[in-house]
């Protein structure tokens, strides 16, 4: 049958949640089955939904999901006949309101906003070349004494010692530092990176002439001059049907300033004759860091790839829903996080069984996308079934004692994460005056 792989993914989950596991899975095919909804409390009216109301936020209290038996679940999935492609990023949760959740951050975006809430660190598989599937292995909360690129680097080192193959990893420029390069050193992957265009690397030394320490670090390449720029090591044009005529470079043996032991090749992305009217695109920095460089001819194309994450971002609070409830429990957050990935692994592995159904107002797609095969999961789910058990009848609750009057939650303060510098003190202060005078 078809749908094997897929039941048996589905009974693996469900014999992996643990407690509250009947209300959970019926939970997750509410929000399969449902494409919108006004609230998250909504999701109990489905009809797959066969439980009270209540039970939807007290499978989230109750369940377990345990993280790293999920984790190798999703793993034993991955099937490539290439080297394997992951990419990493995170994504903020807001809640402004929310006083009473605990370890709320704050988190700036590129518009120069500031917003209070939780992130969350995600390390998916990009399993095509082309679409916008993106496949979570790792989606965790960054908590408050983490930072985004602590997290990353732990999420790698779990996912390439489960996967048995040496993987190529992306990542947005907000990793593209000395700090994860470095971190990153005894990980048994290849790293992509994107780099600002204000960054600066430095070259090889040249040789040690006897006196003094020696040289740690050599030619200064700065990206966004051009004066500084050394002879690339190759340069190459080529024409893409999507993007246009592009032009290719490299250079080999540069690193940052604070990782000198680990070297890098830097790559250049640069559109010279766009296809359309009207396009531009800004020069694309990369950095690559591995056993052996692929050829560059077709490797700068596998950057494009990690842009699936931000495709799965969207999804994942628009159709499934991610950032919906306002849960007043960090614990209850986390594990509603914990089924996104699980929902999206159940679309991979049904879409191979899916019928394109699209929407009198939608064109036909050949390769069908998370979103459309979630307006066909009804059919397939009503095919397959659920390994979950029906609700038993356990009476009704008491209640609350007549005039007793719960007290007021526990509010919780914003926590502001100090940054890795040094606090100045009243010592250095006076040191800096002396000096100054």
């Amino acid at each position: 049958m078809i749908l094997t792989q897929l039941e048996k993914f589905r009974q693996a989950i469900y014999d992996c949640l643990g407690k509250a596991k009947d209300a959970v899975f019926e939970l997750m095919d509410a929000v399969l089955t449902s494409p919108s909804i006004p609230s998250f409390v909504s999701l109990s009216q489905s009809p797959v939904f066969r439980r009270q109301w209540s039970s939807i936020y007290a499978a989230l209290h109750d369940s377990r999901p345990p993280r790293r038996k999920l984790m190798k679940l999703m793993v034993k999935k991955v099937e490539t006949e290439e080297q394997p492609f992951l990419a990493g990023d995170h994504s903020f949760w807001s809640r402004p309101e929310a006083r009473t959740l605990r370890e709320r951050t704050f988190h700036g975006d590129r518009g120069g906003s500031i917003g209070i809430g939780q992130s969350y660190s995600t390390l998916a598989w990009i399993p095509e070349a082309d679409g916008s599937w993106a496949l979570p292995l790792r989606h965790e909360r960054i908590t408050s004494f983490e930072t985004s690129t602590t997290k990353a680097v732990f999420q790698l080192k779990q996912v390439t010692r489960e996967l048995g193959v040496r993987p190529l990893a992306a990542y947005d420029r907000g990793y593209g530092n000395a700090k994860f390069v470095q971190a990153t050193g005894d990980i048994d992957a290849d790293l992509l990176l994107r780099l600002a265009s204000n960054r600066c690397v430095w070259g090889t030394p040249s040789p040690y002439k006897g006196r003094g320490a020696p040289c740690k670090h050599g030619h200064k390449f700065k990206l966004n001059d051009s004066e500084t720029w050394p002879v690339a090591k190759e340069t190459l044009e080529v024409e893409d049907p999507k993007i246009g005529r592009v032009k290719v470079m490299r250079w080999s043996g540069f690193h940052f300033l604070q990782s000198p032991n680990r070297v890098m090749e830097i790559i250049r992305v640069e559109v010279i004759k766009p296809v359309g009217r009207n396009r531009k695109f800004q020069p694309l920095w990369l950095a690559w860091l591995g056993k052996t460089m692929p050829p560059l001819e077709n490797f700068w194309r596998k950057y494009l790839r990690r842009f699936a994450l931000e495709h799965w971002y969207r999804f994942v609070k628009q159709r499934l829903y991610w950032t919906q409830p306002q849960v007043s429990s960090t614990q209850a957050a986390e594990r509603w996080s914990d089924l996104m990935p699980l929902l999206t692994w159940q679309l991979w592995l049904a879409r191979v069984a899916c019928i394109d159904s699209p929407l009198p107002w939608q064109s036909t797609q050949d390769t069908l996308s998370p979103g459309r095969v979630a307006q066909a999961f009804p059919l397939i789910l009503a095919a397959i079934g659920t390994p979950a058990q029906p609700p038993k009848t356990r009476g009704k609750s008491p209640g609350r004692a007549q005039g007793h009057q719960p007290s007021p939650r526990p509010r919780y303060p914003s926590v502001k994460k100090h940054s890795s510098k040094k606090p100045k003190t009243e010592e250095s202060l006076k040191n800096a005056d002396l000096t100054a005078a």
